[in-house]
């Protein structure tokens, strides 16, 4: 008996798409059968190149992929995304919040800007409420599927700086603290409504964003030093986990935080 990881039929928003952890996401899931909606804010061309390639037409001719321009950075813009989506495929049943800022420059308390805080927070935070709250609603406006599979799936994208902190990086590590609350908090309110809310929670990925950190010699060192698999996942390692919450084969799994990080969280 073979076993396949299928979500024909279902709709997913992903943030964040454009590239890196977001675009391995894309298309994974658009290989699984879904039909994906994905924000970016400036990487046009690179957005348009993904769309192209996960939007292929199937069997019946109908669109799987849609790129949508939205900043997220209140809690209306996240919301203004799920109502595009839900515009672009008539229903959503995943959403996958994994947008995020990280400041690559150490700034300690005491010289952090009230403007890198408040920007760090509305981004990584504020959004996420926006986002989470319409999908929700969409959700449960939704028929609840027979036979006991769940009405939706929410997966945020932590990191364990929200674990365990994260020096001179205050503002990022209280934003990943926190989507792990929320993730036990909805998990909590939503299970009984057959929403499942889980959390991935990543180590050092290598992608555009810690790119100038893992290149440094003396940082990157220091980084490697940290984690016992020896190197940085790939965002196709984040990706896998993320579609794995989201199938049939997790439906019994809600409100957990799932640690990919090459075993760095236990480490030091």
């Amino acid at each position: 008996m073979s076993i396949s990881i299928a979500l024909d039929g279902k709709v997913a928003l992903i943030t964040g798409g454009s590239r890196g952890i977001g675009a391995e996401t894309v298309r994974l899931f658009c290989q699984a059968g879904a039909r994906v909606a994905f924000n970016y804010r400036q990487a046009r061309a690179q957005a348009d190149a993904l769309m192209a390639e996960c939007s292929r037409a199937g069997d019946s001719g109908s669109l799987r992929c849609v790129a949508i321009e939205q900043d997220l950075a209140t809690p209306a813009d996240g919301r203004a995304l799920v109502e595009e989506a839900v515009a672009a495929f008539g229903r959503l049943d995943i959403l996958v919040a994994n947008h995020g800022i990280w400041e690559s420059e150490d700034v300690p308390l005491e010289r952090m800007t009230d403007a890198q805080w408040r920007r760090t927070l509305a981004v990584n935070l504020d959004a996420v409420f926006g986002l989470a709250q319409a999908a929700v609603a969409q959700m449960m406006r939704q028929l609840k599927p027979a036979g006991g599979e769940p009405r939706g799936h929410i997966v945020f994208i932590s990191s364990t700086a929200g674990q365990r902190g994260e020096a001179f990086h205050a503002d990022y590590a209280v934003t990943k603290g926190a989507l792990i609350s929320l993730t036990k908090s909805l998990s909590s309110e939503l299970a009984g409504q057959g929403i499942r809310v889980n959390c991935v929670a990543p180590g050092w990925v290598s992608t555009d964003m810690s790119a100038g950190a893992l290149a440094d010699p003396a940082v990157g060192a220091k980084i490697l030093a940290g984690i016992p698999v020896g190197r940085p996942a790939s965002p196709r390692e984040i990706a896998g986990p993320v579609l794995f919450l989201c199938t049939p084969l997790a439906g019994f799994i809600s409100g957990e935080v799932l640690s990919v990080n090459g075993g760095a969280v236990l480490a030091g």
